[in-house]
């Protein structure tokens, strides 16, 4: 079942977070550990290549995918840099093949959401604020940690010599400036003190 297609220069599908599979461009897809098991839906979106960028998910092989594991922990000082342009050239390896990538972490928030930022700012010349916006409004559930946009906004100068984020001091230490939105709404509705 996928819904409209996201208006954004890239072709990408919405699709309800709970399948655990997204499709970010016509060759990428974010996705968690569960749906990197379902054959059924890796099939049905023709992927060819998973890669899993976690420590803890385990891989269920499957006979016609290719695999590529880079484990890395969910913790503010694991070193995702280091990986942007060898994940970033493995995607589009598998693109110009006619291929489809699943990438996927745990839960596809975090790790993989940064490495999803990092390819889209690499091979579509997306801003990172940009980038983070298209793939927000397919997957809505992605958050990297907070040491992750350190190191995408640190990429971002890299390839532009420019940033569209930054990070700023609030009352729950830095943030990247688009969470300071966020955090003002869950001020209001309560969910964090106001004295916070």
């Amino acid at each position: 079942m996928t819904t409209p297609v996201c208006p954004f220069p890239i072709q990408a599908v919405r699709q309800p977070a709970a399948q655990g599979l997204s499709q970010i461009t016509k060759s990428l897809y974010l996705g968690n550990a569960v749906a990197a098991k379902d054959r059924f839906m890796l099939s049905t979106n023709h992927i060819t290549t998973i890669i899993n960028v976690s420590v803890e998910a385990t891989d269920t092989f499957f006979e016609d995918i290719q695999y590529l594991k880079v484990p890395l922990a969910d913790a503010p000082d694991s070193r995702l840099y280091d990986f942007f342009d060898f994940i970033a050239d493995h995607i589009h390896s598998v693109e110009m093949m006619q291929g489809r990538t699943l990438l996927h972490c745990a839960a596809g928030v975090s790790r993989s959401a940064t490495f999803c930022l990092a390819y889209l700012m690499k091979y579509h010349s997306m801003s990172l604020l940009d980038a983070h916006t298209l793939i927000k409004s397919c997957r809505p559930t992605i958050r990297p940690n907070n040491g992750f946009w350190e190191q995408l906004i640190q990429y971002e100068f890299k390839l532009f010599g420019k940033n569209t984020v930054q990070m700023i001091s609030s009352s729950l230490g830095m943030i990247p400036d688009i969470y300071e939105k966020e955090i003002c709404l869950m001020r209001l509705m309560g969910v964090i003190p106001a004295s916070h």
